[in-house]
């Protein structure tokens, strides 16, 4: 493929996902709604399917769509956001993985005060969700298991009410999404990650701001120390 052949698809990409994107906005599609089929968009836009999955592929990676493989694409709340995920991450060294779960430490346990502070039963009703998705793969699928256990943390984020740095989670978790299964892996822990979410969970519904800080931080602290334990000795 020459400069320019590579430049062509580039921008030919770049406008199909604006074309999704405008119409996500014109048919008034929100968080959670599902999108048409790769192949209904490829004819809607002329274009062939291995083209526009190209795009839904980069959409997925800034976090703006959700693809279910066997599901469906859906939209999601990113498409919004101020704060958008780097689709080309680097990959993480052990020292940045440490880093990774500092910067939750700095962000999270102020996110679930704030989500104690403003709860409401649609908030705490998309927490048990969650964790309701989450103990239903303790002792199955890893892969479901991270996904509902980051849905917690981010449905955390969302009941905060603080967009910003909801945003800058949602693109942590997004960007990071290997080396969040890898923590999930190295912790190994999954009865104890659970109570724990749990346990912060039972806070916000208590509205108990100080408390869901305190446990969200602690949590955050045991799987940090875990962590660094189980690294430094596999070195």
């Amino acid at each position: 493929m020459t400069v320019a052949d590579d430049e062509l698809r580039r921008s030919l990409s770049d406008a199909l996902i604006g074309r999704v994107v405008d119409l996500i906005r014109t048919e008034g599609l929100g968080p959670g709604d599902r999108l048409p089929s790769a192949r209904v968009l490829a004819e809607r836009f002329a274009v062939a399917t291995p083209t526009i999955r190209e795009a839904l592929r980069q959409l997925q990676a800034t976090g703006a769509i959700d693809i279910r493989h066997g599901s469906g694409m859906y939209v999601n709340a990113a498409l919004q956001r101020v704060v958008i995920a780097n689709p080309n991450p680097p990959t993480l060294d052990v020292e940045q993985l440490a880093e990774l779960l500092d910067a939750r430490l700095l962000v999270e346990p102020y996110l679930a005060g704030l989500a104690a502070r403003h709860r409401s039963p649609a908030t705490t009703a998309a927490l048990r969700r969650s964790l309701d998705a989450a103990e239903r793969h303790l002792a199955g699928d890893d892969t479901r298991l991270h996904e509902a256990n980051m849905a917690f943390h981010r449905a955390v984020a969302i009941a905060s009410g603080h967009r910003i740095l909801h945003e800058v989670l949602d693109s942590l978790l997004a960007v990071h999404a290997g080396e969040q299964r890898e923590i999930l892996q190295i912790f190994d822990d999954r009865s104890r990650d659970h109570e724990e979410h749990r346990a912060v969970l039972a806070a916000v519904e208590a509205g108990s701001e100080e408390q869901a800080r305190r446990l969200m931080r602690r949590h955050l602290e045991d799987v940090a120390d875990v962590v660094a334990r189980r690294m430094s000795t596999s070195e």
